[in-house]
C-alpha cells in the first residue's frame, strides 16, 4: 500500500474515534498507534500532523497528541452568490472570455482515494523519486554562503548555465544570458503565452496536447485553435494552413515524447521552423520529457531551439518530472527582445524562484547521483512500459497503442469506436483504478475515444497488472458490448 494512502487511512480511524476522549485527553502513544494498527511510526506521525492540521488534535514536544477543545460558535456563512455574477461579466472589448478551468489538471495532480491505483499520474511514484539524493542536496544547498539571501530575478548564474548547456547541446548554442529560471514548467508556459499573445488572439496547439497548457491559454483569454498530429510530430501541412487562415502568432508543441501521443517531432523540426518564421510567429517548445528517455531510446534530437539562431522558439523546461514533484524548477531560454518581456512577466508575477530551492537543484545535478538516478529512471521506465503493454494486450485487446514511447511516463490507448471514454474514466475509478479519459486533451472535438494511461505513478510492475484488471472489469461494466 502507498504510504500516502495508509496515513489516509490512519487519520480517519483516529478522526472517527476522536470523541471517546474529552477535549485536553491525551490520544494513545505513538507506540501504542503502531502496535495497534501495524503501521510504521512515521506514518503515525504524518496522520498526528494531518489531525493537528485540521485543528482536531494538539501536539506537545515530548508530552503527545491531545484532543482539541470545541470551538466556539461557527462562522456564520454569507451570501456569495453575487461571485456568479462579477466573475462572469466581460467587458465589451473582451473578444474571448476568460475560463479559469483546472478540472483537466487536477486529473494527473489530485491524489486518488486510499486503495486506488493511480494510471492517470504525472509524477514519479516516490520509490523512483531520488528523495536521498535530493535531501542531500537540500542540506548543502542550506548551507551554502548567502543561500537565503535574495537571488538575482534571473536566476542563479550557475543554475542558468547548467540549463544553457542542456538546452543549447554540445554546440553550446545557447549562452546562460538568454536563460530564466522559473518555478517548474507550468508558471513558465503561463508566462510565456502572457507575453507572446494579447488577449482574445488565437494560439496555434497540437491536437491532442497537454491540458495544462490550454488550462493556462484560456484562462488568460487566449483561444486555443488545434493543429493535428500523427506518430511523427505536429503536420506541418496543416501548420502553415493554420497560421494563414487564423492569423495566429505563436504555436505551443511538445517536440519529444509529446503529452499524451509520446510522438517524436523528428525530420519535421526544420519544416516547423520554416513555416513559423513565415508566419512571423513564435513556437513555444515544451521540452518537459528529456530527462524521461527510456532505456532503449534512440538517440535523441536536439532542442529545436538549440538550431534557432533567429529567437523564433522559446524554449519551457524544468527538473521537476525527472525527481519530485515538489522540486519545480524550470527554465525559460529566449533571444532578441521578447526576453525582456519574459524577465518582467516572471517578476511581476511571482519576483523570483527561491534561492535555496535553485540552490538545492544547482547541487543535485552536480552531484554523481544525478546520472546514477536518471540511468535507474530510465531503466524502471522502460521494464514498466512493458509490462503495462502486456498487460493491456492479456486483458483488453480490444485497447490499441499505435505508437509506443520511447520516452515519457504513459501510453495514448485507443479504445473501440463508439466508447464513453469519460464514462469509462469513471467506472474504472469506482473499480479501483484511475486514469485519465481523453477528451480533455482535445482543445476542441476528438477524433476518436482514448485513455491515457501512466505507469510512472505506481509502485511496481505487480500494480500495473493489478490496475489493468480493474480497468478490464471497468471496460466490462461500461462497455458490455466491446
Amino acid at each position: 500500500m502507498h504510504e500516502r494512502n495508509s496515513v489516509a487511512e490512519l487519520a480517519e480511524a483516529l478522526k472517527r474515534e476522536l470523541n471517546r476522549y474529552s477535549p485536553g485527553e491525551k490520544l494513545p502513544s505513538s507506540r501504542a498507534l503502531v502496535e495497534r494498527f501495524r503501521v510504521s511510526p512515521v506514518t503515525v506521525s504524518r496522520a498526528i500532523a494531518a489531525l493537528a492540521a485540521e485543528g482536531l488534535v494538539t501536539t506537545r514536544p515530548g508530552a503527545g497528541a491531545f484532543r482539541t477543545a470545541p470551538h466556539g460558535a461557527p462562522v456564520r456563512l454569507g451570501d456569495t452568490s453575487w461571485q456568479q455574477v462579477a466573475l462572469s461579466v466581460e467587458s465589451a472589448a473582451e473578444v474571448v472570455p476568460r475560463s479559469v478551468d483546472a478540472s483537466g489538471v487536477l486529473t494527473t495532480l489530485a491524489e486518488p482515494p486510499p486503495g486506488v491505483i493511480e494510471l492517470s499520474g504525472g509524477y514519479l511514484h516516490p520509490a523512483l523519486q531520488p528523495e536521498r539524493a535530493l535531501a542531500a542536496a537540500l542540506g548543502r544547498a542550506g548551507r551554502r554562503p548567502g543561500a537565503w539571501g535574495r537571488p538575482p530575478i534571473e536566476g542563479v548564474t550557475e543554475l542558468r548555465a547548467w540549463f544553457a548547456r542542456e538546452i543549447g547541446g554540445p554546440a553550446g548554442t545557447v549562452a546562460a544570458s538568454e536563460v530564466l529560471i522559473t518555478a517548474g514548467g507550468q508558471s513558465a508556459l503561463t508566462a510565456a503565452l502572457r507575453a507572446l499573445a494579447p488577449p482574445g488572439a488565437p494560439v496555434l496547439v497540437e491536437s491532442p496536447t497537454y491540458p495544462g497548457m490550454l488550462a493556462a491559454a484560456r484562462a488568460s483569454g487566449l483561444r486555443p485553435v488545434p493543429v493535428p498530429t500523427d506518430a511523427r510530430g505536429v503536420r506541418t501541412d496543416l501548420l502553415a494552413e493554420a497560421f494563414r487562415t487564423s492569423g495566429a502568432r505563436v504555436f505551443v508543441c511538445q517536440p519529444l515524447f509529446q503529452n499524451p501521443t509520446g510522438a517524436v517531432l523528428a525530420d519535421r523540426r526544420p519544416e516547423v521552423i520554416r513555416v513559423a518564421r513565415e508566419a512571423g510567429a513564435f513556437v513555444i517548445e515544451d521540452d518537459f520529457a528529456r530527462r524521461l528517455a527510456h532505456e532503449d531510446a534512440p538517440p535523441l534530437p536536439p532542442t529545436l531551439a538549440a538550431d534557432d539562431p533567429d529567437g523564433i522558439v522559446v524554449h519551457v523546461c524544468s527538473l521537476t518530472k525527472a525527481t519530485s514533484p515538489s522540486l519545480r524548477v524550470g527554465a525559460l531560454a529566449a533571444r532578441g527582445p521578447v526576453l525582456e518581456r519574459l524577465r518582467a512577466v516572471q517578476v511581476v508575477d511571482s519576483f523570483f524562484v527561491p534561492r535555496p530551492l535553485q540552490e538545492a537543484a544547482l547541487e543535485l545535478v552536480g552531484s554523481p547521483a544525478w546520472t546514477r538516478h536518471r540511468r535507474t529512471t530510465a531503466a524502471e521506465l522502460r521494464v514498466r512500459r512493458e509490462a503495462l503493454l502486456t498487460a493491456l494486450h492479456r486483458e483488453l485487446p480490444a485497447v490499441s497503442v499505435d505508437f509506443v514511447p520511447p520516452g515519457g511516463f504513459h501510453v495514448w490507448a485507443r479504445l473501440p469506436d463508439g466508447t464513453d471514454d469519460a464514462a469509462l474514466s469513471a467506472a474504472a475509478l469506482r473499480a479501483g483504478v484511475a486514469v485519465a479519459s481523453g477528451g480533455p486533451y482535445h482543445p476542441a472535438e476528438s477524433v476518436a475515444p482514448h485513455l491515457r494511461l501512466s505507469f510512472a505513478a505506481v509502485a511496481g510492475t505487480a500494480e500495473l497488472a493489478e490496475g489493468v484488471s480493474r480497468l478490464r472489469t471497468a471496460f466490462e461494466t461500461a462497455c458490455p458490448g466491446g
